[in-house]
C-alpha cells in the first residue's frame, strides 16, 4: 500500500448524486458552497412581481387567475406578507419552480416566501379556501422532481426561515428552522467541537427540510444513518392548517404513534416541515482514508466483511474503472496507481490510537494474501484524505456530460453480488452498445447504476430506450425485496414504479394517510402517487 500524495491535483470540489436527466449546463466542477453562494447572488437579482402580473403569469396554469389573485391579495393587505415575500416574474417562477431533474417543465403560479411557521400556517390555511396546490420547496437539489410545480402551483420557499436557533449543549441538540443550509449545520455542530454527520455533496446548498422530506442519506449511512436518525424533533403545519409539534427533542418518549417519523420521507405531501430539532454527535477523531483496487466485484463484498469484522468503518463506498476513467480524463484529480483495476472502494475509518491502524493494516494484508485486492492506497493527512474522497466525490458531475440515466436502487448487503450480476445481464442484453458506470454506498446496499448516452444517439432516443427496459430492473428490485429509490425519493420520476417497492395494500394505507394529513389534497399533489 502507498501513502496519498495530492500535491500535483487541483483544489476542486464538489459531487451531486445527478439523477436523470440533469440539466449538465447549470452544474459545473465547482465547491457545492461556491454554488449556494451563486443561487443567493441569482435569486437576489430577480425583481418583485407587482399585482398587476398575478393575473398575467397565472393565465399560463390550471390555477384559476381569480383565485390566485384573492390569495395572494389577502397575504398582502391581510396578514402582513411583504412584497419581497412573494414573486411571479417569469425568471422566478423558472428558478425555484424546479429542482435538479428536468422530465417536468415548471410551471408554477407564485413563489412565497414565508418568515415563520404562523405565516406558512395562514398560506396553508388560505390554499385550502382557495383550492390551491402548493409545492414545498427546499434548496431545490432534489433528484426526483418532487419540488417540481409543473401544474400551476404556489412554491413555498423556506428559503427566508433560515435561522439556526437555541442550542442544548446538554442534549446535543440544536433548534434549526427548515430553511436551514445542510453546511451550515455542520458548520455549527463544528464550532460547537460537536459533529453534523448526514453528508452528501450537494450540502452546501440543499435545506434541512428538504433533507427531512426525502430522508436524505449520503456517504455516512454505514456508520451514522439517514436523517431520520438526527431528527429528535419537528414543527409541522400539516396540510388541514394545523401546527404540530412531534416529540419536542426527547429521546425518551412512550405516548403513543411517532407521528414525526410519518413526516419524514413524505415529500410534503402531508404538510410542511418549518422547524426541527437535530442531534448532533461527537466529532471523529484521525478519520483515514483507503482506496483499494480489485478484479472482480465479489471481492468488494470480501473486503466489506473483512474491514467490517475489526474496524467501525465511517464510509464504504464502491465505483468500477468506468468511472475513474471518467475522472481521470478531466484532469482534476491525481491517477492514484500505477495500473487499473475492474473495481475499487473508497473506505474510511476512525484511527486515534495506533492498535487501530494496525487492525487496518493487518486488514488490507489479509485481503491482499487472499487475492481479493490488487493495490491500495492510504491518506497520511486530512488533505490527502481529501484528495482521495475526489475519486468518489467527482464522479457524478463528472459523467453529467455524458447525459446518464441513472437508477438509484437499493437492496439487502447480502443480496447485492446477485442483484449486480442480474442487472448486469439485463443491461448487456438490451444495451450492447451503450457504456454502463457503475458506483455508489455499497456499504448500505445503495447502487447507481448509471447508463451514458451515446454520441450517435438523440437524448430522446436515448432515454426512450433505456426506459422500456426500466420494468425489468425494477422486477429485479422487486425480486430481490429492494428499494426502486434508495435515497432520492419517489417524487414524480419513481412514482410510475413505486408498486415495485410497496405492495397494493400499503399504498393504500399511505393514501388513507393523506387524506386525514391533507384532506384537500393541497401538498404537493402528484408526488409519491396519486389520489
Amino acid at each position: 500500500m502507498t501513502a496519498s500524495d495530492p500535491s500535483q491535483t487541483p483544489d476542486t470540489d464538489t459531487d451531486t448524486d445527478i439523477d436523470t436527466d440533469i440539466d449538465t449546463d447549470a452544474h459545473t466542477l465547482t465547491p457545492a458552497h461556491e454554488r449556494a453562494h451563486a443561487d443567493s447572488a441569482k435569486q437576489a437579482a430577480v425583481s418583485e412581481p407587482t399585482l398587476s402580473e398575478y393575473t398575467c403569469n397565472a393565465a399560463k396554469t390550471t390555477t384559476d387567475p381569480k383565485a390566485l389573485q384573492n390569495l395572494l391579495d389577502s397575504l398582502l393587505t391581510q396578514h402582513g406578507f411583504a412584497t419581497n415575500q412573494i414573486k411571479t416574474d417569469g425568471d422566478s417562477l423558472q428558478h425555484w419552480g424546479k429542482d435538479w431533474t428536468k422530465h417536468f417543465a415548471p410551471a408554477p403560479s407564485a413563489i412565497v416566501f414565508p418568515k415563520s411557521t404562523e405565516q406558512v400556517q395562514t398560506l396553508i390555511q388560505l390554499a385550502n379556501q382557495h383550492n390551491i396546490v402548493l409545492t414545498p420547496s427546499g434548496g431545490r437539489t432534489g433528484l426526483s422532481a418532487g419540488a417540481v410545480a409543473s401544474n400551476g402551483e404556489i412554491v413555498v420557499s423556506l428559503d427566508k426561515m433560515n435561522r439556526i436557533g437555541k442550542f442544548h449543549p446538554a442534549d446535543r441538540m440544536v433548534e434549526v428552522d427548515a430553511g436551514v443550509i445542510t453546511e451550515q449545520l455542520q458548520q455549527f455542530a463544528e464550532d460547537k467541537g460537536l459533529y453534523y454527520p448526514v453528508d452528501f455533496a450537494s450540502a452546501g446548498s440543499s435545506q434541512i427540510g428538504g433533507n427531512i422530506g426525502t430522508n436524505a442519506g449520503g456517504i455516512k449511512v454505514i456508520r451514522y444513518g439517514m436523517t431520520r436518525d438526527w431528527v429528535l424533533g419537528l414543527t409541522v403545519v400539516t396540510g388541514k392548517g394545523d401546527i404540530l409539534q412531534l416529540n419536542r427533542g426527547m429521546i425518551k418518549n412512550a405516548t403513543g404513534y411517532d407521528l414525526r417519523h410519518l413526516l419524514i420521507g413524505a415529500e410534503g405531501t402531508l404538510g410542511i416541515v418549518t422547524q426541527a430539532q437535530i442531534k448532533l454527535a461527537r466529532a471523529p477523531q484521525e478519520l483515514t482514508v483507503m482506496v483499494l483496487g480489485m478484479d472482480e466485484f465479489d471481492h468488494v463484498m470480501n473486503v466489506l466483511s473483512a474491514f467490517q469484522a475489526q474496524l467501525d468503518l465511517t464510509a464504504f463506498e464502491f465505483f468500477d474503472n468506468v468511472a475513474l476513467d471518467k475522472i481521470m480524463a478531466t484532469g482534476h484529480v491525481q491517477e492514484p496507481f500505477a495500473a487499473r483495476s475492474n473495481y475499487y472502494v473508497l473506505l474510511e475509518f476512525e484511527a486515534p490510537y495506533a492498535p487501530i491502524m494496525d487492525k487496518a493494516m493487518a486488514m488490507f494484508e489479509q485481503c491482499l494474501d487472499s487475492g481479493w485486492i490488487v493495490d491500495g492506497v492510504m491518506s497520511q493527512s486530512i488533505a490527502q484524505a481529501t484528495e482521495l474522497w475526489k475519486l468518489r466525490e467527482y464522479i457524478s458531475e463528472t459523467i453529467a456530460v455524458f447525459t446518464p440515466y441513472k437508477n438509484d436502487v437499493s437492496v439487502l448487503i447480502s443480496h447485492v453480488p446477485a442483484f449486480i450480476h442480474d442487472i448486469e445481464t439485463i443491461v448487456t442484453r438490451h444495451y450492447p452498445d451503450f457504456e454502463i458506470c457503475w458506483f455508489g454506498h455499497i456499504g448500505d446496499g445503495n447502487l447507481h447504476l448509471n447508463i451514458l448516452k451515446p454520441e450517435t444517439l438523440s437524448k430522446d432516443d436515448f432515454f426512450a430506450k433505456c426506459q422500456s427496459v426500466n420494468d425489468l430492473v425494477f422486477s429485479t428490485v422487486q425480486k430481490y425485496g429492494g428499494s426502486v429509490s434508495a435515497e432520492h425519493g419517489v417524487g414524480m420520476t419513481k412514482k410510475p414504479y413505486l408498486q415495485y417497492s410497496r405492495s397494493a395494500t400499503e399504498i393504500d394505507y399511505l393514501r388513507d394517510i393523506k387524506k386525514v394529513f391533507d384532506p384537500n389534497g393541497i401538498m404537493n399533489r402528484g408526488k409519491l402517487f396519486d389520489l
